[in-house]
């Protein structure tokens, strides 16, 4: 899977005692309604996030992934995560103008102009109660 959007925050490596590493990216994504977007990169993919910076357009590689855990109260519950894997930079403005991912102040295009007419004034059949 592939995700796209503006960089919104690259967080410093995290190192765990068991030598495990991670990084994340917040990707905020580019639609009507913007999602900031939190991906890992983990162990030798960390190195991908070197030539990033806030603010660029980008494309992401994903892996979604989850997990069962058990409490010790013997409550199961469960856990996403999307992890990055490939990371490649985009022209500035692209994600922005990505067609599938409308931006809010973007106007729509071929809405036809609201009519008093009403289509189904003459539909009998109408055995709605209300």
């Amino acid at each position: 899977m592939e995700l796209q959007g503006t960089v919104k925050k690259i967080t410093d490596i995290q190192t765990f005692a068991s030598g495990f590493q991670k990084r994340e990216l917040i990707l905020m994504t580019q639609e009507q309604y913007p999602q900031p977007i939190s991906i890992e990169f983990l162990q030798d993919k960390i190195s991908l996030l070197d030539n990033v910076s806030e603010g660029q357009d980008v494309k992401v590689g994903i892996n979604i992934r989850g997990r069962e855990w058990t409490s010790p109260q013997n409550e199961v519950k469960y856990f996403n995560s999307i992890t990055g894997w490939r990371i490649e930079k985009l022209p500035a403005g692209t994600a922005q103008n990505e067609p599938t991912q409308a931006t809010q102040n973007e106007p729509v295009a071929n809405t036809p102009a609201a009519s008093d007419d009403n289509p189904f004034r003459d539909d009998e059949d109408d055995d709605l109660p209300f």
